[in-house]
């Protein structure tokens, strides 16, 4: 992962301290979301999985050529998880504000088109009302928590099909309670305070590439 000047990570985290003052519980309100492909054999893509090291860490991942998989897209926020929709080969939630990644996918004019029309001013993307950083993944709970914590389970049965493996999937985040996402948000805020301190740094668990 290249290094990011801490300028453009710093911006959010000053968004966020504007509005914690004003807003009680702001970091619950905001709807963070990501997605993540699920192979059926169990081979974890770099994308959502990272080495990080100083030096090459000399990790080979075999690649099958047509390997059956699941990509997952979810929403967390401090209040629950919103049930994965998968791409396959409401009420209450007016005052959240949706976040997602600068994924090109993510942010085609029609799709930041259709997120203001639902959230308004309360978008967090590239190309939305409120910019987020790229490279970013200590910053995203998905990233630093939900898809780790979730392929560490659903693999567990050995799953041989692309519906089994989709109802481990399921089972793994219904079961998620609201206590842990309470701490994981929580943590998050944790992580901002240590970007405001260090003016953009990422958290030491990230090692970039020489």
């Amino acid at each position: 992962m290249n290094r990011l000047p801490p300028e453009q990570r710093f911006q959010i985290v000053q968004f966020y301290f504007e509005n914690n003052g004003s807003v009680r519980n702001f970091h619950k309100r905001i709807l963070f979301s990501d997605a993540a492909h699920f192979w059926l054999n169990g081979y974890v893509n770099k994308q959502n999985c990272r080495v990080w090291s100083d030096v090459n860490p000399q990790v080979y991942v075999e690649t099958p050529l047509h390997p059956e998989k699941l990509t997952g897209w979810c929403a967390l926020w401090a209040g629950g998880i919103i049930d994965p929709y998968f791409f396959k080969n409401d009420e209450g939630h007016n005052e959240l504000w949706f976040q997602q990644d600068g994924a090109t996918c993510h942010t085609a004019r029609a799709t930041i088109d259709l997120l203001k029309d639902t959230f308004g001013d309360r978008l967090i993307s590239r190309f939305g009302p409120v910019n987020w950083p790229p490279r970013s993944c200590d910053l995203t709970p998905l990233d630093y928590f939900l898809w780790g914590y979730v392929k560490s389970l659903v693999y567990a049965d050995k799953p041989q099909t692309p519906d089994h493996l989709e109802d481990n999937i399921r089972r793994v985040i219904a079961d998620i309670r609201p206590q842990m996402l309470e701490k994981v948000i929580e943590n998050w805020t944790s992580r901002l305070d240590y970007i405001r301190a260090s003016r953009g740094s990422h958290m030491p668990e990230i090692i970039f590439k020489m």
